[in-house]
């Protein structure tokens, strides 16, 4: 029998199993995971269609800021829950502290069947689009087998490669993972500075930026056809909202931080400063990277052009704007150029994503919650089944999903968890007011209302406009509950 080593203890085979994560994570490397795991592919992608649903430069700009204002307000309120509650499956442990562990059941199932799994599917089939920008074979054109409505491209299979790749790589140790994160983290923000400085400097010296700031205020619906329709009262606030979902996306899984507690030194501290400094980070890059977009770009165009600048914000080809923008600058090469940066972006989001998702399952594992082969560590400390299992998973739904349907069932269902989150926040002030908070939520208990008041309408909505996408996410979510007690009787008859 080999000898015990420190917190880890000898299985079957004599082979010592780590019991406790390694806490190496500085301030700085869960600052870049906040960061990184929200950088994937919807900021150079989704204000075409933003700009097609309110035409309007004001407005645009108004829902980047929203959405901005949005999500620190929500890492300001997670920050004191992740004070209280430094352990490994951070919102999972929230949620089940707040509300039970039917409730917390709930929450981590859905991170699984497609929160996670869907966001990781979504940025992997993301990343395949841009890499065919150099291995045209990639292409969704290239199928190599249709079963019914699935089809199997040669592009699908890449996707399933590179998340297979991801999660070898972390299953190697957080170390790994870590170093990837940081590399690929720290080139796309240096990337998107460098590119939000040259393109707001020339915006300013050609007066493209003041032209799209004239009427700003003037909401248009257009259509994939070009034709144009005046939008004011019920009508553009139904607009705002259905628009919301591609930046509420694009500035998603800032929350991932919260999976990996167990891994962070002085966690108490670091994750709630993370969380702000991450978020805060991202949402400015954000807003300014759309203030880049609108001094290269007329808001503005035609999907009959055939010039970059005629066909403007809102039909840049296949939707990439950011591509767009920086063709105005460096020409063609821009094509090669963005799709290399995007290929950057894509892989180091589902890094951070597919190290960070693990953990829950591990935690809910711990409870009997899930598959019990992912309540084990492997000989790296890192919980290897269940990023495995993970892995498994999104890769079937990287051959079942559409992008869009993907990014809609995602965005609900996450945001939905959002606000039962910060109403844990109002629970636990009081049922357990006597519980020790390092760190308080700001402006409490306004900014987390304000939150869950915005939250609610956003997905009010959302219900209407995109009855059928968000319905999935409900009905995914609520089979959570059948397959709880399924789970609970089957640990009672064990």
């Amino acid at each position: 029998m080999a000898e015990n080593l420190p917190n880890s203890v000898s299985t079957t085979d004599g082979v010592a199993e780590p019991t406790e994560f390694n806490r190496s994570l500085s301030l700085i490397d869960s600052t870049l995971i906040v960061s990184g795991s929200m950088i994937g592919s919807g900021v150079f992608i989704v204000s075409a269609d933003m700009a097609r649903n309110l035409g309007s430069s004001g407005w645009l700009l108004m829902l980047w800021v929203l959405t901005g204002l949005l999500t620190v307000a929500a890492a300001l309120s997670y920050g004191e829950l992740a004070g209280m509650m430094p352990k490994a499956g951070g919102q999972y442990i929230y949620i089940q502290r707040a509300f039970g562990k039917l409730t917390g059941f709930v929450y981590g199932w859905t991170v699984f069947m497609v929160i996670q799994t869907g966001t990781i599917a979504a940025v992997a089939v993301a990343f395949t689009k841009y890499t065919a920008v150099f291995i045209p074979a990639l292409g969704p054109d290239n199928v190599l087998m249709a079963l019914g409505p699935i089809k199997i491209t040669l592009g699908s299979l890449f996707a399933i490669s590179s998340l297979v790749l991801i999660t070898w790589l972390n299953s190697r140790g957080v170390q790994s993972g870590k170093l990837i994160q940081n590399v690929f983290t720290s080139a796309k923000l240096i990337a998107l500075l460098g590119l939000i400085v040259i393109g707001i400097a020339l915006g300013l010296s050609s007066g493209l930026l003041s032209a799209n700031l004239t009427n700003a205020w003037e909401a248009t619906f257009t259509s994939t056809t070009g034709e144009v329709v005046p939008l004011a009262g019920i009508a553009l606030v139904l607009a705002f909202g259905t628009s919301m979902v591609g930046s509420l996306f694009s500035a998603d899984s800032w929350n991932n931080v919260t999976f990996i507690a167990g891994e962070i030194k002085n966690p108490r501290r670091n994750i709630p400063l993370a969380l702000f400094f991450g978020t805060l980070i991202v949402t400015t890059i954000y807003f300014l990277a759309n203030i880049s977009y609108l001094s290269l770009l007329p808001l503005k165009g035609s999907p009959v052009a055939t010039d970059i600048v005629g066909r403007g914000i809102q039909f840049a080809e296949a939707d990439r704007v950011a591509t767009a923008a920086v063709s105005t600058i460096f020409g063609n090469v821009a094509v090669a150029f963005m799709a290399a940066l995007i290929m950057v972006s894509t892989f180091g989001c589902n890094n951070g994503l597919i190290l960070a998702g693990a953990r829950l399952y591990y935690a809910m594992a711990k409870d009997g919650l899930f598959l019990k082969q992912a309540s084990h560590l492997n000989q790296n400390a890192v919980p290897g089944r269940a990023l495995w299992l993970q892995c498994i998973w999104a890769s079937l739904l990287c051959l079942s999903g559409k992008y869009g349907d993907l990014l809609d069932y995602c965005t609900f269902a996450s945001l939905c968890f959002y606000i039962i989150t910060i109403i844990g926040l109002f629970r636990l002030r009081r049922i357990e007011p006597n519980t020790e908070r390092p760190y308080r939520a700001f402006g409490y208990p306004l900014v987390p209302a304000l939150y869950i008041i915005a939250g609610l309408t956003i997905c009010a909505i959302l219900l209407y406009t995109k009855t059928f996408n968000t319905g999935m996410g409900l009905l995914i979510a609520g089979l959570g509950i059948p397959v709880y007690f399924l789970t609970k009787r089957g640990q009672q008859t064990t």
